[in-house]
């Protein structure tokens, strides 16, 4: 069976209403499986991980789309995640028998549709982006919803499909990128100067880690330096984690906690054990029971 996977992001996370109707959506589609939804009230942010053939999930994100437009007005939105959008942005990841090419016109003719179906205005993103300064999602995100409904019809803003004008659903990305992993680490302070300056530190933009993006935030529960790792195997979890927690302690502060947001590949969480663990000629394969398990069945 051919696979991909999605991680839509809806611009939703206070209203469980709201969140229940979207991902009915998902639910409802055959050959669209729902592996995942976190929502997360400070951000005001839905993150959907579905996996399945590419057609039904497609089909899935654009049924996702229209529900979310009707039901999100970014004008009302609040919330300390960077967004553009109802249905924010649409990443398409290759999983079995799927190329990242083929992803990549998955994500066009989705784009498409969104623009023709929904009359909203897309931007292609990643691998599938057509203009080199759209490649990274936060260079179309700059200064959120507010900004791009104002700058939308200059000419360096227009969307690669729809309107060159600002529905109150606002704008969506698509595109179609390699797995990533959404991390994020909370800080025992309430000083989210803190983690504006460890986020400067750790991000590639700015001299960090090359596939690292990060922020500082301030939620409920204190502040977080939220990251998003693009490549998991060249900058993995256990670095991103020490390093944040040496700049803290420089500063006087301690990791409280971390968290990951959505799915992950187990790949990372071996990497980490190994690390932290320091094991020496691990096989997980051999040595991992349920693998073990597995070949016997």
């Amino acid at each position: 069976m051919r696979l991909i996977e999605a991680v839509p992001n809806f611009s939703e996370g206070r209203n469980q209403e709201t969140v229940e109707k979207i991902l009915e959506v998902f639910r409802a589609v055959d050959g669209c499986h729902l592996l995942d939804a976190h929502a997360d009230g400070d951000h005001n942010r839905l993150v959907v991980t579905v996996v399945g053939e590419p057609g039904p999930v497609t089909e899935a994100c654009l049924a996702a789309g229209k529900r979310a437009a009707e039901l999100i007005d970014m004008d009302e939105h609040t919330g300390s995640h960077p967004r553009i959008g109802a249905t924010d942005v649409v990443p398409l990841v290759p999983v079995r028998d799927v190329t990242m090419k083929e992803c990549v016109a998955l994500a066009e003719e989705l784009g498409e549709r969104f623009a023709d179906e929904l009359g909203i205005p897309v931007y292609l993103y990643e691998k599938a982006a057509r203009k080199p300064g759209r490649r990274k999602l936060e260079n179309i995100r700059r200064g959120e919803y507010e900004t791009l409904k104002e700058e939308i019809d200059q000419p360096e803003r227009r969307p690669d499909f729809g309107p060159a004008e600002m529905p109150s659903a606002g704008a969506t990305v698509v595109g179609a990128r390699q797995p990533l992993v959404a991390y994020n680490i909370y800080l025992n302070t309430e000083d989210v100067g803190v983690a504006n300056v460890i986020a400067r530190a750790v991000r590639g933009s700015s001299g960090g880690f090359a596939n690292v993006k990060a922020i500082g935030l301030e939620v409920d529960e204190g502040v977080q330096v939220s990251m998003n790792l693009t490549n998991f195997r060249s900058t993995p979890i256990h670095r991103v984690f020490e390093f944040v927690r040496r700049e803290a302690e420089q500063r006087g502060v301690t990791v409280e906690s971390s968290e990951i947001v959505g799915l992950l590949p187990e790949e990372a969480l071996i990497a980490a054990a190994r690390y932290y663990l320091r094991l020496a000629g691990f096989d997980p394969d051999e040595q991992i029971l349920e693998y073990r398990i597995a070949r016997e069945e």
